[in-house]
């Protein structure tokens, strides 16, 4: 979506495998590479996943860059807001959250232990990108500031085209409303989950080509909203909930879904 956006809704140039013309900053850090490369000599990936930082640093264009990293670990321009970069924020409700990386770390992280026994480590904080409240309720806090974005999840599947023109708005851009139906067409899940260049498709067939992953899936699954209700059993459901209300109280956030 930002990306098409800021792009002036470029969909030729959209055909570009999403991970090149929107690098995921975290990622070379995230795997080891290098073991790769000595245990399979015809291992082969591309720049901006083996040294994401180095290929970021080299973009010679306008940077658009995705992260998982907290507030407090972005550069220090980042996080005092001196450079004017626009950072936009997307959260989702913890339950569900929580559901879709279960599915994504029994996918490519290989994850073998029972939902449960997950459940316990995410709101124990005990995962990567954890802790999760701090997280969001870090860039929460910068909600107001007018180089940042915070929107939600459950806001994208329950009104697409409302959270389109806001981000438009954001990004000092404008479009009509066949524009804005059309992208959202492009955007909704169905549509993203059969495109190539943003299912993260070829990331899970790299995968299992060497091997990397043993179970089955796709990287794009369900995409919906209140998922967690068919997974979580009611005593999970009223840990999470208890965690959830002491996190945020204070806070002024208010859970959706």
């Amino acid at each position: 979506m930002v990306w098409c956006i800021a792009n002036d809704l470029d969909y030729k140039g959209a055909e570009v495998f999403l991970p090149e013309r929107f690098p995921f900053l975290d990622h070379s850090a995230l795997f080891n590479y290098e073991a790769m490369y000595e245990e399979q000599p015809d291992f082969s990936v591309p720049d901006y996943v083996t040294d994401s930082v180095k290929y970021i640093s080299e973009l010679n264009t306008r940077r658009f860059i995705k992260s998982h990293l907290p507030l407090g670990l972005l550069p220090e321009k980042l996080q005092n807001f001196s450079t004017r970069a626009k950072i936009i924020y997307v959260c989702r409700n913890p339950k569900d959250t929580c559901v879709s990386y279960y599915h994504h770390c029994q996918l490519l992280e290989g994850y073998t232990g029972d939902f449960d026994t997950f459940c316990k480590l995410f709101n124990n904080d005990m995962l990567c990108f954890s802790p999760f409240w701090e997280h969001v309720l870090e860039f929460w806090a910068q909600r107001n500031n007018p180089d940042v974005l915070f929107l939600r999840y459950e806001d994208m599947k329950k009104d697409l085209p409302s959270v389109i023109r806001k981000t438009a708005a954001f990004l000092g851009k404008s479009f009509s409303e066949e524009e804005v139906s059309r992208l959202a067409q492009h955007l909704s899940f169905e549509s993203m989950k059969a495109n190539r260049a943003v299912n993260y498709e070829p990331v899970v067939e790299i995968n299992k080509k060497y091997n990397l992953i043993e179970k089955d899936g796709t990287f794009m699954r369900s995409g919906s909203v209140g998922g967690w209700k068919n997974m979580m059993t009611p005593q999970t459901i009223d840990q999470f909930d208890a965690w959830s209300d002491a996190k945020v109280k204070g806070s002024g956030f208010k859970l959706v879904c």
